[in-house]
């Protein structure tokens, strides 16, 4: 694989711009920077200010150069974006109440990410079995060769199958478990290799056999669903009546989870899913849901960018009622680690 990989695209970046709709004075929070595609493109149509998340370090500095462009515009944080709140208040000095003009996600995987193999979040070429989006500093953990190789067998099937949606989840774990005895994985193509020959050679969907379980590992080492549930309840308190939030999903665990909070928080569904804690019922409804179908990318965009097939967009208005009590009941993760 070349050392220079493709440049990033951001995914459905016109419907991005058209739902958070940038208004000059604005200021809007990109809670998943990456190559600061969006950033881009919210500060060219108007914003006044953009403030950027990226668990990943290497995005931030990679940020240098758009931070010099738009000086004095904009702010790159290395932070997950489930604590974008702490960080934004502390860079606009506002302890308390609603200041943003729009929120944006772009969740899952970057590209740049699945582009090295050093990183592991891929089996497309070999590399060391990782899979943190965060590396160094203190929002590093356990990597994806600790789970594989540390979780009991229960554990591991329970990963596979709640976050990869894996049907074979027992089978696989139990295999990785009897070869982990003789020596333990370190590699992803070893790692791929075993599951393959666990569910055959046949694949699934037209995808590699590794791929739901990959998945599945990603989600639990980067506590993606948590990360996720934590920044929609942070987007709820720091947008103004009027902000907009936009999310762009990837799998259906992320979209799931996504329509049943917009629904939730807009009166249309009480109660409580097992992707989110329980929530008790507020008063008021604090979003309304733009689009009650979500936005897909067209041909024309699937064949230019292929990570964009399974992208799937859901916008929301922020309301004049007051943030919903924060879940009192079990957090995420949904699988104890």
């Amino acid at each position: 694989m070349s050392s220079h990989p493709a440049p990033h695209t951001p995914v459905l970046l016109r419907q991005v711009i058209e739902n958070l709709a940038p208004i000059r004075g604005g200021l809007f929070i990109d809670g998943t920077f990456g190559a600061g595609g969006y950033t881009r493109a919210i500060l060219e149509t108007g914003a006044s200010r953009v403030l950027a998340f990226d668990r990943d370090l290497n995005a931030v500095e990679a940020a240098r150069p758009l931070c010099a462009q738009f000086a004095g515009r904009l702010t790159v944080v290395n932070a997950p974006f489930g604590r974008m709140e702490g960080f934004a208040r502390a860079a606009v000095d506002v302890a308390e109440g609603p200041f943003a003009d729009g929120v944006v996600l772009d969740l899952g995987v970057s590209s740049m990410q699945l582009d090295q193999p050093e990183r592991g979040f891929s089996f497309q070429s070999d590399g060391p079995l990782d899979m943190r989006m965060s590396q160094s500093g203190d929002h590093a953990g356990a990597s994806a060769a600790d789970l594989v190789n540390t979780l009991d067998e229960e554990a591991l099937a329970n990963v596979l199958y709640v976050y990869g949606e894996e049907k074979k989840s027992r089978w696989i774990a139990k295999a990785i478990v009897k070869r982990r005895a003789l020596t333990p994985f370190t590699r992803t193509l070893d790692l791929a290799g075993v599951i393959a020959r666990v569910l055959g050679p046949r694949k699934t969907d037209g995808r590699h056999q590794a791929t739901r379980s990959f998945q599945a590992l990603r989600i639990a080492v980067n506590d993606e669903l948590g990360e996720l549930a934590r920044a929609l309840t942070a987007a709820e308190r720091l947008l103004k009546p009027g902000g907009r939030l936009v999310v762009v999903t990837f799998h259906s665990l992320e979209d799931r989870m996504l329509k049943r909070f917009l629904r939730q928080r807009s009166g249309k569904v009480a109660g409580a899913s097992r992707h989110m804690p329980e929530i008790v019922a507020a008063a008021s409804p604090s979003f309304q849901i733009v689009n009650q179908r979500p936005i897909s990318p067209d041909e024309e965009e699937c064949a230019a960018n292929p990570r964009a097939r399974s992208s799937k967009l859901r916008a929301a208005i922020r309301t004049t009622a007051p943030p919903w009590p924060p879940p009192s009941a079990t957090e995420l993760p949904l699988v104890e680690l």
